[in-house]
Order: C-alpha cells, then structure tokens, then sequence
C-alpha cells in the first residue's frame, strides 16, 4: 500500500542549524548582492568574463560530465544495483506513482521548458550553427531547432540528475550517511576524508541553487508581470514587482513549511495536470499535423544532433554556438543537480534504483520531448506565416515568444490567464522544493526519521531569495546573480565526476555498500 503512513515515525528530535554550512554562502550571496548593487556594471562584466572563461577552456569537463552521467544510467539499469530498494527490501514509498513523478516534474526542468520551448526553437531556426550547414528559416533549420531541443531538454539533463539522486539516496538511506553532499563520496574516498570535505561541498553547491533561484525568481517575475500587464494593464514597476515577489516567496514559504506530503506534493499534483493540460490544448488548437511531422523527424535527427552537436561540438567546438547552448545548459543543470539531488533523493525512499530511472530519466524525458515538440512547432509555424514571434522576441525579450504564441491561438485570452497560473505555480513548486533541501541540507541531524529541517530555517531561505530577487530588478542587474549561478556549474561538475566513478564503484557490488540490507539479514 502506498501511502503517506508508510513514512517512518518522527521524533522530538528535530534537526538544528548546522552555522558551518549555513552561513558562509549566507553572508557571501549577500556580498555579492551589496556589490552588485553598488557597481553594477563592473560587477557583471567581472562575474560574465570569468564564466565565459570557464566555459570556454572547461567546456570539455561539462560536456564530458554530462554524457558520461547519461552512459552510467543505462549501465545502471542493467546492473544489480538496479533492483536494489532505496531503503532496504522492506521500505515502502513514501506516496503514490502519480505524486512521485508529478513532483519530480515539477521540482526539476518544469519552469524551464514553460518559457524555452518557445524562444530557443526560433532562435536555431532563425540563426542555425555554421556546423550545421543548414539554412536560416528553412526546412531543413527548423529539424535542427527541434532536434537541438530535444538534445537540451531531455535525457541529458536529466541523467545528470539522475546520478547525483541515486548516490545521494543510496549514501542516506542504504549506507546510512548523514544527510551532506559528502556523503556521495564515500564509496570513493571513504568515510574520513569524505566527512572532513563535506561542509565545503555543501556550502558551495548551496551558495549556486540560491544566487540560481533568486536569479530565476527575478526572470519570472518580470514574466509574470509582463503577462498581467498584456491582461490588466498591470503597471511594470518596483512595487508592482514587490507584489508578485511577496507572493510567489509566501506561497512556497508555507508549501515546505507544511512539509513534503502537504504543500509540495498538492502543488505539484495541480501543476502537473496543468501543463498535461495546457500541452493537449495547444495540440487540440495548433498546427496538429505539423507538430506530429516536426517529432518524427526530431526524432529521427536526434542521434545525428546529439553526437554531433552534442558530444563533437562540446569537446571540440569550431565556433561559439556550442559554448553558448549545450555547454552552457549543462553548466546550468550541473550548478543546480547536487542540492536539487538532495530532494529528489530523499523522496525516492522505498523505490528500486531501476524504478527511480523510469521515472526521473524516461518519463520525465518523454513528457519534456512531447512538450518541446508541440509548443516548438507550433512556435515556428506561427514565425512562418508572418514573422510575429521574432519581432516579440527583439523587441521584449525571450519571454514574451510565450505570449505572443497564446495570443495567437484560439482563445488566447483566456489561455493566457491559465498559462500565468501554471508558470505561478511552477515556480512555486521549484522554489518549494529546493527550499525544503536546502534547509534540511544546512541541518545537523537529518535521519530518515527526522526529515524535516526547522521552520525558520526553511522561512530565511526562501525570504532571501525573494529579496534578493527583487532587489536585483528593481535597483540592479539580475544578470550578475544569474552568472554567479552559473560559475556554481564547475565545482559541481568537478564534483558530480567523481560521483559518477563512486556510483559506478557501488554499481559493480552494491551489496558490500548496502549496511541496511546486510544488517536486516543478520
């Protein structure tokens, strides 16, 4: 059976504030935040020329990591380990299917192919790599938009989660480990070594996912209110930003104050039936015969893209295209994947290695591919018979393709309204998510029996978010909050590399690593 009552019984013992891991990225955000907001300019320029550095001379680590991360998963999936149950035989799920991948949906790429799906296609189809050899705004670009998509938005990102989760869960639950990034390490530099390095990994990779949300936080709120303005008139000011701030932080504040069987999983329950809805609707209404013409062949040239574009053009770019996208994006996805790891792995409790793929790897993936390829398509034909969405795009921004595609399909007025409410909701439940892992994350003693970290704890989280979020529209740049997520993807990467070889170490005998398992048999 599964249910909410199979979780383990919760003690008075409630994790407390671990300072060592709390405060250094604390006092450092707001550092950056104070001189971002008195230099700007320099600010950004200084931040922007070291992750072009990085991208550019590491862009092979990135991309290594993240095609190594994918290759692991399917060696996983044929292997021992993956019948293996997080938590021991006898662990049951913490919720249903239904709940388990809602949440997985909705906490991980959910509020990035919301917005991408749109801008980035006609950006390929419009000005296509030189390596492609394509033409702009031709059949032939418009594959390739779509492919490249795929390549971007599904299994690679997601087995570079994948793997970080699996470790992270198997360490928790089946090596009985404490609750830190360290913890992953073990079974490669062991217990001594991976303890001593533990609070720096965890300061870090925290310090990425918050300047990262306050960074998205601020994209979305300009999205969002530039959506209530096309409806309402809504006025486009600091106060106005405030308003739509102190919501969004508010909502996902009470969300994982009310715990993981409460908030976040409701949530993600009403956001993953919305964007089932919003996708069948603009394929109801869209180009229908195109959107399924555009998957074939997305499909088809996917393995191309995906050596080519992906794995050549990662290791051995001949221009900057690659730099610019797929190295990028896995810098993105790599300087969120630790903490987000956390989450992701805690409620896996009570599923098999092989399950967990199945729903955080292929699902996951086929719900983004089917996205893509309809919200995609349907934006390029639209380009197609006039133009419109290249000109939203040079004129507002990326984010307003998303606008102007709504307000060019049947009903769009009143698809708008639903669509600003997914794209609410969607950063609630992201923010819910990685709120609740990083405050457990910054927590002396997190057990299986005691996951929840103390309130406050979750509610100076997510207020700093927030603030900084709107801080950085109102009075500064968000881009220089947005790089310094960025830079997190390096010492990620480093560290999801040797991930994967502790992984694939337990991989190859997980019973000598599985304590729970071996002590039940005792």
């Amino acid at each position: 059976m599964e249910s909410a009552e199979s979780q383990p019984a919760v003690t008075d013992a409630t994790p407390r504030l671990n300072p060592v891991v709390f405060w250094p990225p604390f006092l450092l955000l707001v550092a950056a935040v104070a001189l971002n907001l008195v230099m700007p300019k320099a600010f950004a320029e200084v931040v922007s020329g070291v992750n072009d550095w990085l991208l550019k001379y590491f862009g092979w680590l990135y991309t290594t990591t993240a095609f190594v991360s994918l290759a692991l998963c399917v060696w996983i999936g044929t292997t021992r380990l993956g019948s293996v149950r997080l938590g021991g035989r006898e662990a049951q799920p913490l919720m249903s299917f239904w709940n388990w991948f809602a949440i997985t949906l909705c906490t991980t790429i959910a509020t990035g192919i919301l917005f991408w799906s749109t801008a980035e296609p006609l950006t390929h189809y419009s000005n296509p790599p030189d390596f492609s050899k394509v033409e702009a705004n031709s059949a032939a670009a418009e594959r390739f938009a779509i492919a490249a998509l795929f390549l971007h938005w599904t299994i690679v990102p997601y087995s570079i989660y994948c793997v970080a989760s699996i470790m992270f869960a198997f360490a928790f639950y089946n090596m009985k480990l404490p609750f830190s990034l360290g913890s992953m390490l073990v079974p490669l530099l062991g217990a001594r070594k991976s303890a001593a390095i533990g609070p720096a990994i965890d300061s870090i990779c925290l310090y990425a996912l918050v300047a990262g949300m306050a960074a998205t936080l601020g994209t979305g709120i300009l999205t969002i209110s530039g959506g209530l303005h096309s409806i309402f008139e809504l006025s486009r000011s600091p106060w106005a930003w405030a308003l739509i701030a102190a919501a969004i932080v508010g909502t996902f504040i009470v969300s994982s104050a009310t715990g993981l069987m409460q908030g976040i999983r409701i949530l993600s329950d009403i956001n993953a039936k919305g964007l089932f809805a919003l996708g069948l609707f603009v394929l109801i209404v869209g180009p229908i015969g195109k959107i399924f013409f555009a998957g074939f062949w997305g499909v088809v040239d996917f393995g191309w893209v995906f050596v080519r574009t992906g794995l050549v053009e990662g290791l051995f770019p001949q221009d900057d295209w690659a730099t610019k996208w797929s190295i990028f994006y896995w810098a993105v996805w790599m300087a969120w994947t630790p903490v987000t790891a956390c989450f992701l792995g805690r409620i896996a409790y009570g599923r098999t290695v092989r399950e967990f793929l199945m729903v955080n790897l292929v699902l996951s993936s086929l719900f983004a591919l089917v996205w893509m390829t309809v919200w995609g398509s349907t934006t390029l034909h639209l380009e197609q018979q006039g133009g419109a969405m290249s000109q939203a795009m040079n004129e507002q921004g990326a984010e307003a393709v998303s606008f102007a595609v709504i307000s060019a399909l049947p009903w769009g007025s009143v698809l708008v309204v639903f669509y600003i409410i997914s794209a609410f909701v969607c950063f609630v439940t992201s923010a819910d998510s990685n709120t609740t892992a990083m405050a457990s994350l910054s927590s002396k003693g997190v057990t299986l029996e005691n996951p929840e970290a103390r309130t406050w704890l979750k509610v100076v989280w997510g207020t700093l978010v927030g603030t900084v979020a709107w801080v950085m529209i109102a009075f500064a740049d968000v881009e220089g909050v947005k790089i310094l997520s960025y830079l997190g993807g390096f010492p990620a990467a480093c560290l999801l590399l040797f991930v994967v070889v502790a992984l694939f170490r337990v991989s190859l005998n997980p019973e000598k690593y599985d304590v729970v398992d071996r002590d039940a048999k005792r």
